[in-house]
């Protein structure tokens, strides 16, 4: 048995955070179970021996898993059992790979594979913020090289006042949540949602993740040295230094020119550069080329970095020819899909989003079942980026990991806007196809579902748009210029990927990645109130073509009608094994869907046409209405009896028609004038107070005859 060691965090409110290694998964490179309250994440590393050969990238996976029995609940579907991941495990996956990622060394590519399981959980307790930590932890006490360690927290202020990893209950009234990811001296990643909030307030929330994040790497740091662990040797990457030097020298001077000549079609740009390599390349024969070509292939890809980099800093001119600050050409249109119930399309310049809105009711409501979170989503957005729109001739193969944290990001941006659902019936879909991608598909599905949502006469409380930031830096000389809404190469070859979404008052959601050590406070509020001008500029063109949502919805879109009846006419509205409303459903080809909310029956009536609501409405409030003494009721005459006739004056409420009270004069047989199935008016004459039978009169409404004179 190996030696347990167990390290303390402490949170400086009365929390603590445990890791402990030593005591599970002692075959992988390296495990740590972290504790904090009763939930607990075991995170395992585990690296190839040797590099993949001909990588040039860093072939690292990251996974998050939750396990049902973490808190005694069995997982949904036939099999019952943990299937593929949900999208909230996806998203941690990606919110711990985009921290690690960069960290490792350049030239290390064995296949490394990070595990993290939730195998205890808290009902309170958030564990996403937890993952990274735990994934780090596992590295520092491994012997897989790392330049870390890192962590994460997330970020919330409630009431005015910042929280470390609040609860889930705190989160929901918070105006900030983010997740902050972190080395001791960098920021490198921040993700989440605000309610409108500036540009300082969120500095001012980075900056306090990152103090708490800087006293977690310092006892993951004094863990390794505890440990005594020591890093693996790996053979390094093959190099040649005569011919790096050879593709330096004769293609820079090239590369740099075409980033000069500002092309700013994507393709024909890609293609001059390709061009610069295949050059270099044709002096060689078949033989030496194909000994040298991947070789080739990286150094070139370093040569195209720096030349590029290097003119932006120098020239101040981007590689369209922008400049720094300058977004590319909008266009927008609504009603683009007529058939749609709400549709926009959005490009900017080779980035384009077609963008759709569906509604619908309670039914197609996102139900959501985790180990963690249970209930309904009645508004989802879903991000779709076919090959197609990059010009790759590849297959479609299901949703990528990208697909669900661009379409999270977008649905966090817009969801703080939409209405309350006290004034939205719908349960309502964004889909956006994107068909142009040349930078900042994400940020064109934010504009692009605003106006979808307005063109579908969902009520926004506030337009909402959002774009990309990069950054070029030379950390020699201090030289650095940030870039306004960012080309798909400026994203490849920059130092920073910073999104921002909000309306005029404030910012809504944020995803950034950093890729370059040291980095200021003082340039991000560079980056972040550049993004305010470009967010501005993006709004006022957008409100030229539709500045705020339509009155109404379109004329084919369908109809809810919403209710209110008391509790006790629920059972009676859906009836025995649901008849009644089925009937109903099958009469007025309408949807019914009844819920008990606060003590009363919301009853929501979902039709195709105005008609066929109507129809709804009125057998609804039929059935639901209280029978009033003195009124006077169309009612079908049930059966027949000796003593009368029972008459249905309202659905499913029947009164008795006595034989005296049927016509003025004396008849013998109640079936000389009434026949089951007949139609006829009556009067509710009295209601038994003892057993609420309905006391009913047709008589009263005939003309009384006139007495014989004697």
């Amino acid at each position: 048995m190996s030696e347990i060691y167990t390290a303390r965090i402490d949170l400086g409110d009365g929390r603590e955070i445990t890791l402990e290694t030593g005591r599970l998964a002692r075959q992988a490179n390296g495990s740590v179970l972290l504790r904090f309250g009763r939930t607990m994440l075991l995170a395992t590393v585990v690296s190839a021996k040797e590099n993949r050969e001909d990588a040039d990238f860093m072939p690292l996976s990251v996974d998050y898993k939750e396990k049902f029995a973490s808190l005694g609940r069995f997982p949904g579907g036939f099999m019952k059992r943990e299937a593929r991941p949900s999208d909230y495990e996806v998203l941690i996956s990606r919110l711990v790979d985009r921290v690690l990622r960069p960290l490792f060394p350049e030239d290390y590519h064995a296949d490394t594979f990070v595990n993290i399981n939730l195998i205890s959980a808290d009902k309170e307790v958030m564990p996403d913020a937890l993952a990274g930590l735990a994934a780090s932890a596992a590295l520092a006490v491994s012997d897989v090289p790392f330049h870390g360690p890192i962590s994460e927290v997330r970020v919330g202020r409630l009431n005015g006042d910042f929280i470390i990893n609040p609860t889930f209950s705190q989160v929901e009234e918070c105006d900030i949540d983010i997740i902050v990811g972190a080395t001791k001296e960098n920021v490198m990643m921040v993700e989440g949602e605000m309610k409108e909030v500036s540009e300082a307030e969120m500095l001012e929330a980075i900056k306090i993740g990152h103090e708490a994040i800087k006293k977690m790497c310092d006892v993951q740091i004094k863990m390794a040295e505890d440990l005594k662990v020591i890093k693996r040797e790996y053979d390094p990457e093959k190099n040649d230094e005569a011919l790096k030097e050879k593709v330096y020298k004769e293609t820079f001077d090239k590369v740099y020119a075409v980033a000069k000549q500002a092309i700013t079609d994507k393709h024909e740009r890609s293609a001059a550069f390709d061009q610069i390599k295949e050059d270099f390349l044709a002096q060689y024969t078949e033989e030496e080329r194909e000994e040298i070509e991947a070789l080739t292939g990286r150094y070139y890809h370093d040569v195209h970095k720096e030349a590029v980099r290097k003119m932006l800093l120098d020239e101040k001119v981007r590689l369209d020819g922008r400049k720094p600050d300058e977004v590319r050409p909008i266009s927008c249109e609504i009603d683009f899909l007529p058939a749609a119930h709400g549709s926009a399309l959005f490009t900017r310049g080779e980035t384009q989003s077609l963008t759709t809105v569906t509604l619908g009711t309670k039914l197609d409501e996102k139900i959501i079942d985790e180990v963690l979170v249970q209930g309904k989503e009645k508004f989802v957005l879903h991000y779709n980026f076919p090959p197609f729109s990059t010009g790759d001739a590849r297959p479609n193969r299901g949703v990528s990991r990208r697909e669900v944290g661009h379409g999270n990001l977008a649905h966090r941006a817009l969801k703080n806007m939409m209405p309350p659902d006290d004034k939205n019936p719908y349960a309502i879909r964004v889909v956006s196809d994107i068909l142009e991608s040349n930078g900042s598909s994400s940020m064109a599905t934010v504009c692009a579902g605003t106006l979808a949502l307005m063109d579908a006469g969902i009520q926004l409380k506030k337009p909402v748009s959002g774009i990309a930031m990069g950054l070029i830096t030379d950390i020699a000389t201090g030289n650095f210029v940030v870039l306004s809404d960012i080309l798909g190469d400026e994203d490849h070859l920059g130092d920073m990927d910073f999104k921002v979404t909000g309306t005029r008052d404030g910012i809504t959601a944020t995803q950034m990645d950093i890729k370059v050590d040291g980095l200021s406070y003082d340039v991000l509020a560079q980056a972040l109130e550049q993004a305010k001008k470009g967010r501005m500029h993006i709004l006022e063109i957008m409100e030229k073509t539709i500045d705020k949502p339509r009155s109404d919805l379109k004329p084919h879109a369908p109809r809810i009608v919403q209710m209110t009846i008391p509790k006790e006419m629920i059972g009676p509205l859906i009836g025995p094994g649901g008849k009644i409303v089925q009937e109903i459903q099958n009469e007025t080809e309408t949807t019914i869907v009844i819920e008990e909310i606060k003590e009363v029956g919301v009853v929501d009536i979902f039709g195709e046409n105005k008609e066929a609501i109507d129809k709804a409405v009125a057998r609804v409030k039929a059935i639901v209405a209280v029978p009033e003494v003195g009124q006077i009721y169309h009612g079908i005459v049930k059966s027949i009896v000796p003593f009368g006739a029972f008459v249905e004056i309202l659905p499913g409420k029947d009164g008795l028609l006595h034989i005296s009270e049927i016509e003025w004069h004396r008849i013998n047989n109640v079936s000389d004038v009434l026949h089951e199935g007949d139609e006829i008016d009556v009067k509710l004459i009295g209601l038994d107070e003892r057993n609420g039978k309905l006391k009913l009169s047709r008589k009263v409404l005939l003309p009384k005859p006139e007495r014989k004179k004697e």
